[in-house]
C-alpha cells in the first residue's frame, strides 16, 4: 500500500496571503472593538432607558462571540498533528464556521419573526439617541470588517465571522434609516420592513455559504473535483488496468486526499509514481493512498474490468 502526504502538517499555510500571526492580531483587535462597542452600548441604554440600544448590545456581543470562536478555531487549526488527530486539527476552522453560520441562520430567523411582529404592532419613535448610538455601531461593524476582510477570501472560518460582522453592519444601517424616517416622517412601517428584509438577506447568504461548510463535515467531494473524472484519468496511466473502490474528500479546505484501489500489470514503482503526479498535476491532490492489485486477484476480479464506486 502506497501513502503520499503532504509536506508536514502545515502545508497548508503558505496559501494564507497574510501572516498568521498577524491575522491573529487583526481578529484580536475586531474583537475588543467589538466588546468596548457593547460595553458603551450596555452604559447607554441604561443611562437613556432605551431597550432597542441594550438589544443592540446583545447583538454586537454576538459578533464578538462569533470572532471569539474564529480567533480560537485559527490557534487549534495550527497545531502539529498527532496521534489522536493524525490528518491535522485544519477541521477546526470547518466547525467554527458551522457553528458561526448556524447562529446566523437563528439570528436571521428571529430577526424576521421581530420584523413580522412589529408590521402589526408599529415601534414607538426612536430617539435620536439611538440614531447616533446606530451610527456608531455601524462605524466599529465597519472597522472590524476592514480587519477581517482580506483574510475571508482564504478562510472558510474567517469568512463566517466576516458575515456575520457585515449582518450587523446592515441591521446598525437599519437602525439609522428607520430612526430619521419616523424622527421626520413618521411612517413607523420602515422599521419592520427593513428588520425583514435584512433578515431575508442574512438568511439567503447563510444557506448558500454553509453548503460548502456541510460538504467537508459530510467528507464530500471537492465542487471542482468528481471522482469519476479522477478514476478516469488514473485509468489512462500506462500499466494501470481498472481503478474502482475510489473514495475522494476533502481533509480540509485546502487538502484533498484519495484512497483508490488500482489493478497494475507490470512493474509496479513506476506506475505509482506517475499516477501521483497526475494527481498532484492535474487534481492538486497530494494526499493519496493507493492499493495495488494485481490482475484476476484481490477485489480487481469482482471488478471485472469495471469502474465502480464503493
Amino acid at each position: 500500500m502506497s501513502h503520499d502526504h503532504p509536506h508536514g502538517p502545515h502545508s497548508h499555510s503558505h496559501h494564507h496571503h497574510i501572516d498568521p500571526n498577524a491575522g491573529d492580531a487583526r481578529v484580536a483587535g475586531a474583537i475588543a472593538v467589538n466588546l468596548l462597542l457593547t460595553l458603551a452600548q450596555i452604559v447607554g441604554g441604561v443611562v437613556s432607558g432605551s431597550m432597542a440600544l441594550i438589544a443592540d448590545a446583545i447583538h454586537n456581543l454576538s459578533d464578538a462571540i462569533a470572532l471569539v470562536i474564529a480567533f480560537g478555531a485559527r490557534k487549534i487549526a495550527r497545531k502539529p498533528r498527532d496521534g489522536t488527530m493524525t490528518f491535522g486539527y485544519g477541521r477546526a476552522e470547518v466547525v467554527a464556521a458551522m457553528v458561526n453560520y448556524t447562529s446566523l441562520i437563528i439570528i436571521s430567523v428571529y430577526l424576521f419573526a421581530e420584523g413580522v411582529s412589529r408590521l402589526f404592532n408599529p415601534p414607538e419613535i426612536a430617539g435620536w439617541t439611538v440614531v447616533i448610538v446606530a451610527l456608531i455601531a455601524l462605524i466599529v461593524d465597519l472597522v472590524t470588517a476592514a480587519l477581517t476582510y482580506s483574510m475571508s477570501k482564504d478562510s472558510l472560518n474567517i469568512r463566517a465571522a466576516f458575515l456575520h460582522n457585515l449582518a450587523d453592519a446592515a441591521t446598525s444601517v437599519a437602525v439609522i434609516i428607520a430612526g430619521v424616517v419616523i424622527l421626520i416622517w413618521d411612517w413607523r412601517l420602515i422599521d419592520p420592513l427593513l428588520t425583514i428584509a435584512i433578515a431575508l438577506y442574512i438568511l439567503w447568504q447563510s444557506f448558500a455559504e454553509i453548503r460548502p461548510v456541510i460538504r467537508i463535515l459530510m467528507l464530500g467531494a471537492p465542487t471542482d473535483t468528481k471522482a469519476d473524472d479522477v478514476a478516469v484519468a488514473m485509468a489512462e496511466v500506462d500499466g494501470v488496468e481498472d481503478v474502482h473502490h475510489i473514495h475522494l474528500w476533502q481533509i480540509d479546505e485546502r487538502r484533498t486526499s484519495v484512497e483508490a484501489h488500482v489493478v497494475i500489470s507490470g512493474e509496479t514503482t513506476p506506475v505509482l509514481t506517475e499516477l501521483k503526479s497526475v494527481l498532484r498535476e492535474r487534481f492538486s491532490i497530494a494526499h493519496s493512498t493507493l492499493e495495488v492489485e494485481a490482475p484476476g486477484a484481490g477485489c480487481a476480479g469482482e471488478a471485472a474490468g469495471a469502474q465502480r464506486l464503493a
